[in-house]
């Protein structure tokens, strides 16, 4: 996830850099912004599609044949 971090860093960074040199109305400046919209959207989204797990879970993904990780079927 750091890396679509940074990656909204330096278009942020770059779209400021256009803006300051194109202007603020120009279309340069304003598709430079909207690729920072749409990764920030991206990041948004990666972020709410993978849940946490809580250290139970965690445990269980490590250590599948724990006794308290054994699930029973009726």
């Amino acid at each position: 996830m750091s890396d679509i971090q940074e990656q909204i860093q330096r278009e942020r960074e770059a779209a400021r850099q256009v803006c300051s040199t194109e202007g603020d109305t120009s279309g340069e400046c304003a598709a430079a912004w909207d690729t920072v919209e749409e990764l920030s959207a991206e990041a948004a989204h990666q972020k709410q599609k993978a849940p946490k797990k809580n250290s139970f879970e965690q445990y269980c993904e490590d250590n599948p044949d724990a006794l308290e990780c054994r699930v029973y079927e009726d």
